[in-house]
């Protein structure tokens, strides 16, 4: 078994919200809550949930884009919670992150050679002469060609600008990306081919992904563990068979019986769990569990202790009060 990659411990990211502008109270909206997770070397974790459930968070407080409030993150055994920008640098080379909007998250002045080759002069990688080579051999690992270096994002279409943000993820040869949904915002018809570049660029550079996602057919695909999150916690994490054949949580459950099945005959006696009650908000949330107000099988003690996250079954953790005992 390969060791850990990156270690997550008690995380948490909490913002601060003002009520309005003529109040100094504020609210504490707790976008990831006391999560913890180990990612293994080579290996692709996937995390699904509800949009606002947290997992782009979780993903931009691991690279740092946020500043966790309390935690830590540790990288193949340095803890970088407390790293200033300067130390925090030689790390960036390692972890990188691929954004869900292909558009947004390039520069539209700048050449696509320009996007590539941006993280390498930041780096100091290579020397200048051989930067446009490297940015050409990146290019045709991604699937792109020589003739896209002069271009703009603006010509490309949607797939091939997503191709351009994992190439300038690779521009710096990391070992850890963070793929926030990098599949959400393409056709259908484009999204098994990002996935298969993805699946195949692990395989020749060694990768490791935290792989976010709202397709929980697709996640099933490509990850080898996989982790649900609900409303700023970690309610559920096991190998991808375990989690998609025996869903322990009720969440879990729920979101599984939304997977749209081809056969309307086998989908017609599908049993579809419908999630009832109000959706909690994060903002300063109450007391016992989080999905209690939505759960089908809450009781008591829901509503009074949070439960914790502990292994169940082997390699099979829960946060539940169903299986929680303590």
């Amino acid at each position: 078994m390969e060791k850990n990659l990156l270690e997550i411990k008690n995380l948490c990211k909490y913002f601060n919200i003002k009520n309005s502008v003529f109040k100094k109270n504020r609210k504490i909206l707790k976008a990831v809550d006391d999560v913890s997770l180990e990612i293994r070397k080579g290996e692709t974790l996937g995390l699904v949930g509800e949009s606002g459930c947290g997992k782009t968070s979780l993903g931009r407080t691991i690279v740092k884009l946020y500043e966790p409030t309390s935690g830590d993150i540790v990288y193949d055994g340095k803890n970088l919670t407390n790293l200033n920008f300067q130390e925090m640098k030689s790390f960036r080379r390692k972890i990188q992150m691929i954004f869900q909007d292909p558009y947004a998250s390039l520069n539209p002045r700048q050449t696509i050679g320009d996007i590539i080759k941006e993280p390498m002069e930041i780096h100091n990688l290579y020397e200048k002469e051989n930067r446009d080579k490297k940015v050409l051999e990146i290019l045709e690992l991604v699937g792109l060609n020589a003739s896209h270096i002069s271009r703009y994002p603006h010509e490309f279409s949607g797939g091939q600008r997503q191709r351009v943000g994992i190439a300038r993820a690779l521009a710096c040869d990391p070992e850890f990306i963070v793929c926030d949904e990098p599949i959400s915002a393409l056709d259908v018809s484009i999204q098994a081919q990002i996935i298969n570049t993805l699946e195949e660029l692990q395989e020749k550079l060694g990768l490791t992904y935290l792989f976010i996602a709202h397709d929980l057919s697709m996640v099933k695909h490509i990850s080898d563990r996989v982790g649900i999150m609900y409303l700023g916690k970690l309610v559920e994490i096991s190998e991808s068979d375990s989690v998609y054949n025996t869903p322990l949580h009720p969440y879990t459950q729920a979101l599984l019986s939304a997977i749209p099945i081809p056969d309307p005959d086998i989908s017609l006696k599908k049993e579809r769990i419908i999630l009832e009650g109000d959706i909690p908000t994060p903002i300063n949330p109450s007391a016992g569990c989080r999905f209690k107000t939505r759960c089908p099988k809450v009781s008591e003690k829901c509503h009074d202790k949070e439960p914790q996250l502990i292994e169940v079954k082997k390699n099979h953790k829960v946060a539940c009060h169903l299986y929680n005992k303590l």
